[in-house]
């Protein structure tokens, strides 16, 4: 087994940081156990499990550093590492932005493992294709998924006196049905950290239906529509606008968050009032480790109030550089959201456009937070409250940001890739083209 107790962590890396001679030395560890069955046309192709463990040690002598890492933890081979890693570090340039590692830390207990989820067993996951693969056939769609999941543990231990330890448990599913005519696409995901909350059959029956109501889409005009963004269409822009809070990028004056003539736009209103983001790694919904690969201990963090910028992360150099207490980065994005179904978004709308998700997102201008993109898996126009028929793949070109301040409404929150993310309608998104891809 490659998932270490505690006690069993701290007892491998205290050894090896008694091998160390170096000005300093941090250690981190980490191990797990995973398995997966994929399956294509309707059949299982391929299932599996993986064991790994890994120990990385970084040695500085000065601000010179060097790492090397091993998966072996016998006492010849934790010597072997640390020799290694300090001989690299003799050998490199001193790094300018070095920041000696933080002494001992106090940590909030995490809500990340499930002994559920670190027990499925491969019969278990069987079940979980059988019950995608059997609805697909009855609808005459085809399933394409895979299914995994994991359990392990992360530590860490520095020369200062830290020590930090967290074990974990996720699963990620995700299905593609396409209709047997090859007109129709539906597609679903789903993450927990706990297997009791996951339903592959109603997972599935979602990507069925859509594959099923997708079929033989119809071409409209693109412009400028309402929208309704299920939270697999909104996600990747909203991580990426995430990265925008990095207070370095903003005070030099490379983001969307640096203001004209220097300074940031911390403070200031930037989309609409009814946007709150914060991050927080004991929601229990999407629960994180509470500590980050600095040691630094996470908490709950605002980083958008009532439309208002409320903070910028600071890593440890730049907080010391400009005389400020450093902010982590966020370890999961959750949105607010309301109590509106996405039915009853769809019943509330007159025209507009339902969009399952967007993918192949990519830059177009990092000031403005500009992407472009495509549409995927099941675009369907709405009049008059209801569904009327499927239509073609659209490329947008929008800014999360735009996107944020021409909001109609907001919906429940779904977790989705460890994020909260409510459902949404959106006023003026832009589709610029269409796309023949189904």
């Amino acid at each position: 087994m490659a998932i270490y107790t505690e006690k069993e962590a701290r007892e491998i890396m205290e050894k090896a940081l008694r091998f160390s001679t170096a000005d300093t030395c941090v250690i981190n560890m980490s191990g797990s156990e995973s398995g997966n069955i994929r399956y294509a046309r309707n059949t299982v192709s391929t299932a599996g499990h993986r064991s790994n463990q890994t120990l990385v040690v970084q040695a500085s002598f000065g601000k010179k550093s060097g790492t090397a890492t091993i998966d072996e933890f016998d006492d010849e081979s934790l010597k072997k590492v640390v020799a290694r890693a300090q001989e690299l570090a003799k050998l490199s340039p001193e790094n300018p932005e070095f920041m000696e590692p933080l002494g001992p830390q106090s940590y909030d207990e995490s809500l990340t493992y499930s002994e559920t989820t670190a027990n499925i067993t491969p019969e278990f996951r069987a079940e979980i294709a059988k019950n995608s693969i059997a609805p697909a056939v009855v609808k005459e769609t085809t399933a394409a998924g895979f299914f995994n999941d994991s359990a392990g543990f992360s530590a860490m231990l520095n020369s200062k006196g830290l020590f930090a330890y967290n074990k974990s448990t996720n699963i990620d599913f995700t299905v593609t049905m396409r209709s047997n005519d090859g007109t129709g696409s539906g597609w679903v995901t789903r993450d927990f950290n706990d297997v009791s909350k996951f339903n592959a059959t109603k997972a599935s029956k979602i990507a069925i239906d859509k594959a099923v109501l997708s079929r033989k889409a119809k071409a409209i005009e693109p412009g400028k529509y309402t929208v309704i963004l299920e939270p697999a269409a909104s996600v990747g822009l909203l991580r990426n606008m995430s990265g925008a809070f990095n207070a370095r990028t903003a005070d030099e004056g490379r983001s969307f968050m640096s203001k004209e003539g220097g300074g940031t736009k911390l403070g200031e209103k930037i989309v609409d009032e009814r946007i709150n983001v914060y991050s927080d790694p004991k929601n229990p919904l999407v629960p994180t480790r509470t500590w980050n690969g600095e040691g630094q201990a996470l908490k709950r963090m605002d980083w958008i109030k009532n439309g208002v910028v409320k903070n910028l992360a600071y890593n440890r150099y730049w907080a010391k550089e400009k005389g400020v207490k450093p902010v982590p980065f966020p370890s999961n994005f959750i949105m607010e959201g309301g109590d509106a179904s996405l039915e009853d978004l769809i019943k509330g709308t007159k025209k507009g456009i339902l969009v399952t998700r967007l993918w192949y997102i990519r830059s177009v201008d990092p000031q403005t937070l500009l992407y472009t993109g495509l549409t995927r898996d099941g675009t369907f126009y709405i009049e008059n409250g209801k569904i009327k028929y499927p239509v073609k793949n659209f490329r947008f070109n929008e800014s999360p940001i735009i996107m944020l301040n021409n909001l109609e409404a907001l919906g429940q929150q779904v977790r989705i890739n460890g994020n909260l993310i409510p459902y949404m309608k959106i006023r003026d998104f832009t589709f610029t083209s269409l796309s023949d891809a189904v």
